[in-house]
């Protein structure tokens, strides 16, 4: 499921510009000019972050920012030409999870962008598989009294997977962030580990109840719900 980006910008050349690079990026985008529409379209667009200029008609991008926190959690990237220290912490204190200002750079713009959506995403602690249940936090998988071996990366690839229920994670995503590849390589890497995976937690290996193959592109995990902790920001 691809993750939702509200652009609030009054420039219709930026907002065009954020919509297209955030568009390739694999974004769902939707951008809105007029503060006194922000509200509304956040609630129905339901973003998973909300990009916010500061100078907008109608509402000052402030007070937007105070209300969009009244209303929820949504991440919040402030962006704006305002570069004066104060208005930065006037915008953290009113609960932006950060600020960059203009004139950006798109490639630090897009970094910020995913580190937001990296450290706000709810962590699993806990998954249950069947009669299984793995536990991250004391990385012990247990079935009834008996203790099933994963290994530090079997660990981690659940976990991973746990955090995006029902998604389907790319093998390029999960060389890159489980495998540390710094770019895509031609290995089998991932596919072995969720066969050995399968081999540990699954009741029929042949038929997988969990782990499911998203052929040509990568994995996805249905279980239980995962416990899970708050959304958790960077330490």
């Amino acid at each position: 499921m691809k993750k939702r980006v509200l652009v609030v910008e009054d420039d219709s050349n930026l907002s065009a510009l954020l919509r297209e690079n955030l568009v390739f990026e694999g974004f769902d985008v939707d951008c809105v000019a007029d503060g006194d529409l922000v509200l509304a379209r956040a609630k129905r667009f339901m973003p998973d972050l909300i990009v916010l200029d500061i100078t907008l008609p109608n509402v000052n991008g402030f007070e937007l920012c105070r209300a969009l926190r009244r209303h929820g959690a949504t991440p919040i990237l402030i962006v704006s030409a305002r570069t004066q220290k104060a208005d930065k912490l006037r915008g953290l204190h009113l609960g932006a999870d950060d600020y960059l200002t203009k004139p950006f750079d798109l490639d630090e713009f897009l970094a910020r962008v995913n580190a937001i959506l990296r450290r706000t995403r709810p962590a699993a602690d806990e998954l249950v598989l069947g009669d299984i249940r793995i536990d991250f936090i004391l990385r012990t998988a247990m079935q009834g009294a008996k203790e099933v071996h994963l290994t530090h990366r079997e660990f981690e690839v659940l976990k991973y997977l746990a955090e995006r229920p029902g998604q389907v994670v790319p093998r390029e995503e999960l060389l890159q962030e489980l495998w540390e590849y710094p770019d895509v390589a031609l290995t089998r890497s991932v596919d072995h580990a969720i066969a050995r995976l399968r081999k540990k937690v699954e009741p029929d290996p042949e038929r997988p109840r969990f782990i499911h193959t998203a052929v040509g592109s990568g994995y996805s995990l249905t279980a239980e719900a995962p416990r899970v902790t708050s959304a958790k920001k960077a330490r």
